[in-house]
Parts: C-alpha cells; sequence; structure tokens
C-alpha cells in the first residue's frame, strides 16, 4: 500500500502581516482547512477553477513583513471581539495564528530608520528566501496588504516599491492588493520587465468600486446618459485613519473614479469622498447618488448603500490571487496578469473595466492555467528548490534577478 504523498508547500509572505486583511487571511484559511467555515467568496473554489491545478488551502504557509509587534492570536482576539471573525474561531485555530506569527519579520522604513533602499531591498528579499528555504517552500507569493501610502513625490521609493522589489529579486510573484506605488515607480519598470515571474493588481476591488463596475455598464449598454455620479465613504481601522491623510486618500479615490470614466465613457460630475469614523472600526459604509438621464429627458437618480467588513471582503479575494499567481508561476507565465483585473480597481496591463467583460477574460485565464506554456518547463527552480549547497544556475531568471542599481541612484525611502 503506497503512502500518500503531500502537496508541495507554498508561501504566502503578505505586507502588513499583523493588520485586519491579513490577520483574516491567515484565520479563514485555517478555518476552511479544519473544516469549520465553507470558503464563502472564494472564485477558486468555484466550479470555474476546477481542474486548473491550483494548490490546495491546506498546502499555504504564511510569513511577512510588518511595523508593528502585535501578536497575531491578540490581533485575531480583537477583530472577533469587533464581530469581523466568529467569535469561537481564535481560540480554535491558536496554534495555526501562532505559526504565521512566527514567520513575521520587521518592515521599514519605520521612524529614524538611517537605511536607505539599496540596504532595506536586499534585507527584506533576505527574509523572504530565508522564509522559503527553512519551511521547505516550492515556491513563494508576495501580496501587499499593508496601509494605503501617499503617491511618491519626486524620486522618493516609498515603502510599497522597496517590497515589492525584494518580491522579484527573490524570484517571487507579486501582488499588490492595495493602492500604493508597488511596482508602478518609474525606478522598478527594467525590474519588473525583466524579473521573469508573473504579477498583478492594483488596489483590490471589494465594495463601491465593485457595485460600480457593474452599474456603470448598465447604464451605458441600457442608452441612459449619467450626468453626476457622487459617493461618500465611511470607515474606520487602520484603513480609515491611513486614508485621512489627503493625499493617501486621492490615491484610493483614483481608481474608483477611473471606473466609472472607463464603463461609462465619458467623466461623470460629482467626487467620491472618504472620512475617517474610528467607531466604526473595521466595517465601511458607502454611498453613492447617481444622476442620470431616462426617455424624453426625464431625470432620474440611483442610490446605493454597501454596508460591509473590508476584511472579510478581502481575505477570500488575497486567497485566490495568492493561488492564481502560485499557478501562474508554475504553468511559467511572466510579467502582468491582465486576465485578472476581476480583482482590481486599477489593474495592470489594458484590460475592461467592465465586471462582466473582467470574469470573461478570467474564465479564459482558467482555461489557461489547464494548458502550461508549451516549452516553458516551468520556471527555475528557487533557492529551496536547489539546495543550499547548489550553485545558482547560468542562465539569468528569477532567483538570479537583481535590481539595477542605477535605477536606485538618488533615491531615498519615504
Amino acid at each position: 500500500m503506497s503512502a500518500s504523498v503531500s502537496p508541495p508547500r507554498v508561501g504566502v509572505w503578505l505586507i502588513g502581516a499583523r493588520g485586519s486583511v491579513a490577520t483574516t487571511v491567515v484565520a479563514g484559511c485555517a478555518a476552511m482547512t479544519a473544516g469549520l467555515h465553507p470558503a464563502t467568496g472564494m472564485v477558486t473554489e468555484t466550479r470555474l477553477f476546477a481542474d486548473s491545478g491550483l494548490p490546495p488551502l491546506s498546502s499555504l504557509v504564511f510569513g511577512g513583513h510588518d511595523t508593528v509587534d502585535c501578536p497575531l492570536p491578540k490581533r485575531a482576539e480583537a477583530l472577533a471581539a469587533g464581530g469581523v471573525l466568529p467569535h469561537d474561531l481564535p481560540a480554535a485555530i491558536t496554534s495555526e495564528l501562532t505559526a504565521a506569527d512566527r514567520e513575521i519579520r520587521p518592515g521599514g522604513p519605520v521612524p529614524g530608520d538611517t537605511r536607505n533602499p539599496a540596504e532595506l531591498i536586499p534585507s527584506f528579499t533576505a527574509d523572504i528566501q530565508d522564509f522559503i528555504r527553512r519551511r521547505g517552500l516550492t515556491r513563494a507569493v508576495v501580496v501587499n496588504v499593508a496601509s494605503t501610502e501617499p503617491a511618491p513625490t519626486g524620486t522618493t521609493l516609498p515603502p510599497s516599491s522597496l517590497y515589492a522589489a525584494a518580491a522579484l529579486r527573490a524570484g517571487c510573484p507579486y501582488v499588490n492588493f492595495t493602492p500604493s506605488t508597488g511596482l508602478h515607480h518609474p525606478a522598478l519598470s527594467s525590474l519588473a520587465a525583466s524579473s521573469g515571474v508573473p504579477y498583478a493588481g492594483r488596489d483590490g476591488k471589494t465594495g463601491q468600486t465593485l457595485l460600480r463596475s457593474v452599474l456603470g455598464p448598465m447604464f451605458a449598454q441600457r442608452a441612459l446618459p449619467v450626468r453626476a455620479w457622487s459617493g461618500t465613504n465611511l470607515l474606520g481601522g487602520g484603513d480609515g485613519a491611513a486614508l485621512a491623510d489627503p493625499a493617501a486618500a486621492a490615491a484610493k479615490n483614483a481608481g474608483k473614479e477611473r471606473v466609472l470614466t472607463d464603463t461609462l465613457g465619458t467623466t461623470p460630475e460629482g467626487e467620491t469622498h472618504i472620512d475617517d469614523v474610528p467607531a466604526l472600526g473595521d466595517w465601511k459604509t458607502a454611498w453613492d447618488h447617481i444622476a442620470f438621464d431616462g426617455f424624453l429627458g426625464t431625470r432620474m437618480v440611483l442610490q446605493t448603500t454597501w454596508q460591509g467588513c473590508d476584511s472579510a471582503l478581502a481575505a477570500p479575494l488575497i486567497l485566490d490571487l495568492a493561488r492564481l499567481l502560485t499557478r501562474a508561476h508554475e504553468c511559467g507565465l511572466t510579467g502582468p496578469l491582465t486576465e485578472l483585473g476581476f480583482y482590481f480597481k486599477d489593474p495592470v496591463g489594458d484590460g475592461p473595466a467592465s465586471l462582466g467583460e473582467q470574469y470573461t477574460a478570467l474564465t479564459g485565464f482558467a482555461e489557461r492555467l489547464r494548458r502550461p506554456v508549451v516549452g516553458a518547463g516551468g520556471p527555475e527552480r528557487g533557492p529551496a528548490e536547489r539546495g543550499l549547497g547548489e550553485p545558482e544556475p547560468s542562465e539569468p531568471g528569477p532567483a538570479k534577478q537583481r535590481l539595477p542599481e542605477p535605477g536606485l541612484s538618488g533615491v531615498t525611502p519615504a
């Protein structure tokens, strides 16, 4: 009788690993693996991705970077007290939360940090590579779920870009689930183009913009001109505090407004506002007021209210993306994965903005994963697969990629 073979283990390295979203991701994966809760909200658990070769949830191993030191079990207890997690879940998965917390390393730059990008990026890269080696992982995906940062000015390389560079230098697929700069910084363009790994982003589409990507095409397809589209968001928690900064809010709103322009074919009047309401915690209320013209110029209005928990909306999508990027890497796919626009407000590459069209593209991507790239032979073996004593391959690839030094000259951390 042959022994069963466990599937290869895959790393999920979270930037902002002790935040609400990351904690919900780790807790949710543990709960589903243990059979405590169903995979609600996970598109990769639907029939669409049957036989696509995605890694099972039980194979995922979590770690990450963060600048705070609150342990994940304590963070999970706080989320349960706020109604984000089931009240009895933290106690049931304490060992899984503790194991993930042991894999979290100090992030940066922090106040008073004198290290420059040429020092920070190799440090972050080494943390990721050490995680892969120690845990015997086949590969790892880096996902940015940290708080939104303001758009950089001048040659400033913000924290999100430092982590993105570290991910690619470690040979890891990268996902930017935030509106922060990440790989969009000009200093990283050559690295992104030559990294040999797949990447996706940016800014996860979880609530108000998800609804807009459905309603915008509806108005356009029914030939109903939209005169004005205004919105307000009320939210608390770490995201609310971060978005109280007007520059961070502007970065967030850019994606929300771009969806309307792309789906309507014009930019309507109106603005979107974000208000920090600490008492709401991880819960969010989003209002939209849409003024449009009907037959014979009849003035009409549609108002929507979206109330939800950001962490619970985001967590299943992040698990989806970690699995999809893992499989894409395994299939030898590289560069921006435009077919994953379904998950983002501001997707990389050129693609449709309508949710329906994005779902069609995602359907094609599911089929693409069933048919690995001919002749690709899969990605080059990473450090964990070669063994510490083996030399690096002579051909350049993900494991050997280094950040071009000229692109960092004069760049300082935000």
